[in-house]
């Protein structure tokens, strides 16, 4: 009995595989080359549109969609988390620790030559109608300009109630609004003068006929609040706020005179606020001083800067180490020959001044592309990043004419540059001459400059294995899509062979094993 009972069962099952056999057949035979045609096309179509989307999201966040994706979502519902939760402690921690040092690593630092948002970045939009500063950007400022003219007892003087809600303003009309607003209520305010010269003015005369007014109105209300200074810590703050009026003033007027051509009157008027106002070295003065000697070609002068400020208990920056490059490249750089140098080495003075530019391109290793201009340059943001992108645009922008001027220089920069990176170890767990160089430098750099400029990565990140699978996906779909427009009839027979073998394998081995042995 059990022996007809598992023969019949073979023998349903062999003929319902006769008749999956005899459907799959039909359904072969019913395809046409076109089918197959617009199968691998529409399959190529979709693999290519991926691969474009995870190119372009690669370039503009510097990681693979589908990777963050898996392991943002995918990653918790397939309980990739329980290895982290076994010691949470030492998790957050971890996790602590690397978010302080990120903090520290990527302080945003106001940039000291910042253009005038009317006079430059304004007219830069008129004529492209591109904006070159982002949000981020300009909120730091909103940020900077609240911290700098603002104090506890703006409510004692109706004026500079009215200029503490106009900085907080986002609209650049609403700020304008309130700045005339504060001149009725007070002819003498000294910052409404200055969002005018800053915000209004469309030429760089304008804006130092503005600034001279808020000069003319700041030295009033910094005399008087000298003399009361000592009366109460409200007294003491307001000369703070004060005071930083004042030697914003003098700056911005002194940065409206190095535009103008009368460089050695802003080098006198830098000169005197770095002696009147020593401790705010934060404003770093001495980067506008550096940039109008080196205009002047007063290099004694500059290399006196640079023995102040380029102290190793001081803060780097890309204009002091590259400064001080091309002081030690100008001693070398006009006879200086690749050739020659190979066939009797470098002398003393060589060797000096290309440690100096694997110094400074340790540094900040953007710069070179700028100053060799391998890279496009933008208007620098109002804000930069030490050791960025930004940092490296807004120093080519001011001292690329420098290195020009100097004959040779750009040459001697071309040939040694990419020599640093062989000094310094990979992965960049360490540096060479400066600690090493900070992994959150290209998010930082994002946010700050805008998105029609191509933000320089270092060190280079390697290409997310989805691009190469999407890419190869693509690739091998076109060339079947080519193959079966090309040859349908034989791309058609291996297609149902192919489609054949898949469909009749058999679906219950077990099963069909132990019938077997019945």
């Amino acid at each position: 009995m059990a022996d007809s009972d598992g023969l019949e069962s073979l023998c349903g099952l062999k003929t319902q595989r006769h008749l999956r056999h005899l459907r799959v057949t039909v359904f072969l035979n019913s395809l046409t080359p076109k089918f197959y045609v617009a199968l691998t096309g529409t399959s190529s179509l979709i693999s290519g549109l991926i691969f474009i989307f995870e190119w372009w999201y690669f370039h503009k966040h510097g990681t693979s969609f589908i990777e963050q994706v898996s392991v943002s979502h995918l990653r918790p519902l397939m309980g990739g988390t329980e290895s982290s939760i076994s010691e949470p402690g030492s998790s957050n921690n971890r996790e602590s620790e690397t978010s302080r040092q990120n903090l520290s690593e990527c302080k945003v630092w106001r940039n000291p030559l910042n253009l005038f948002r009317g006079a430059e970045y304004r007219r830069y939009t008129w004529v492209t109608g591109k904006e070159p500063l982002t949000y981020y950007d300009m909120n730091l400022s909103a940020q900077d300009h609240q911290t700098f003219f603002t104090c506890d007892t703006d409510f004692l003087r109706p004026s500079d109630t009215v200029m503490q809600k106009a900085w907080r303003e986002r609209n650049p009309p609403a700020r304008i609004k309130a700045a005339y607003q504060a001149l009725e209520l007070n002819n003498d305010c000294a910052t409404a003068y200055v969002l005018l010269a800053e915000e209004e003015a469309t030429t760089i005369v304008d804006a130092e006929r503005l600034f001279k007014q808020a000069l003319k109105a700041g030295e009033t209300i910094y005399r008087r609040s000298q003399q009361c200074q000592h009366q109460s810590p409200q007294h003491e703050a307001q000369l703070r706020r004060d005071t930083n009026v004042l030697v914003y003033i003098k700056r911005r007027l002194a940065m409206c005179a190095r535009k103008l051509g009368r460089i050695r009157e802003a080098v006198k008027i830098m000169r005197d606020l770095m002696k009147e106002f020593p401790p705010l070295t934060m404003l770093n003065i001495h980067e506008n001083l550096l940039e109008s000697l080196l205009e002047l070609q007063a290099y004694a002068d500059v290399q006196a800067v640079l023995a102040k400020y380029d102290d190793i208990s001081l803060p780097k920056s890309a204009a002091i180490c590259y400064t001080a490059a091309l002081l030690k490249t100008r001693t070398v750089s006009d006879k200086f020959s690749p050739e020659t140098a190979s066939r009797r080495g470098l002398s003393t003075a060589e060797i000096n001044a290309v440690e100096a530019i694997h110094r400074a391109v340790e540094f900040n290793p953007h710069v070179p592309k700028y100053l060799l201009e391998m890279k496009s340059l933008i208007l620098p943001p109002e804000h930069i990043l030490k050791r960025g992108d930004s940092e490296a645009i807004a120093y080519a922008f001011f001292h690329l004419q420098h290195w020009k001027r100097i004959e040779g220089a750009l040459h001697l920069l071309q040939c040694t540059w990419e020599g640093t990176f062989r000094m310094i170890p990979y992965p960049l767990e360490k540096g060479h001459l400066f600690y090493s160089y900070p992994s959150c430098t290209e998010t930082a750099d994002r946010e700050l400059l805008p998105s029609f400029h191509h933000v320089s990565v270092y060190p280079k990140k390697e290409i997310p294995f989805f691009i190469h699978f999407t890419a190869g996906l693509c690739s091998s779909t076109a060339m079947l899509a080519f193959l079966t427009h090309q040859f349908p009839e034989i791309m058609g027979v291996f297609a149902k062979a192919v489609l054949g073998f898949s469909c009749l394998q058999p679906r219950h081995p077990q099963f069909l094993s132990r019938t077997h042995k019945i």
